[in-house]
């Protein structure tokens, strides 16, 4: 029934020359070291879901500490993208090398503080005028700054973009100079390098 009948005849197929060598790898053979180093080249690369989130979690861990270890000595490669710039790290400088009145706000709400539960209803006014008072220098102080600012700004950066720079400024000068990130890396009063390119 499945039997070939004797009337079919084979041909025979002709082979060619190159046939014959079609059972080859078509390359030729890996020397011992390309070998071993696509050996490592397989092994480094994780090949279950799990080991893709280990290398994840590895990678994002190196490139935090990395920022973090920049926002401490100001090294530019690696800081974030809002702090990276000649124009952010004059900012910064600009900010750090002036007095501001928010330095004294932590003492001065320290002295209300004592003046208002000191019982003295006098006391208690003298403290509220106090934080008032201080209150508007830090008002006239950042509005100060960002006319100075935006003056230095148009003067050393004339084709660069201002937008966003005067919250920036603002943010920066808010902060005691002490909880500032990136650190300050420039003293109050200190003379600021003409150029940043």
């Amino acid at each position: 029934m499945f039997r070939r009948s004797k009337s079919e005849t084979t041909t025979p197929v002709e082979t060619d020359a190159t046939d014959a060598r079609a059972g080859g790898k078509g390359r030729p053979t890996p020397s011992r070291k390309e070998a071993e180093a696509a050996a490592k080249a397989r092994a480094k690369t994780p090949r279950t879901r799990k080991e893709q989130m280990a290398a994840q979690r590895a990678a994002r861990g190196d490139s935090s500490s990395k920022v973090r270890q920049a926002m401490k000595t100001g090294e530019e490669r690696y800081l974030p993208p809002r702090d990276k710039g000649p124009v952010r790290r004059f900012i910064r400088d600009f900010v750090d090398s002036r007095f501001s009145f928010i330095e004294l706000m932590v003492p001065l709400l320290v002295v209300t503080m004592v003046l208002g539960y000191s019982g003295n209803d006098y006391l208690a006014n003298v403290g509220n005028t106090i934080l008032l008072g201080t209150l508007l220098l830090v008002l006239v102080d950042m509005t100060m700054l960002r006319f100075r600012l935006r003056r230095e700004l148009t003067r050393r950066f004339p084709d660069e973009p201002v937008k966003g720079t005067t919250y920036y400024a603002v943010m920066r000068a808010l902060q005691m100079k002490f909880m500032r990130l990136p650190k300050a890396q420039v003293k109050i009063g200190q003379q600021l390098p003409e150029h940043y390119r």
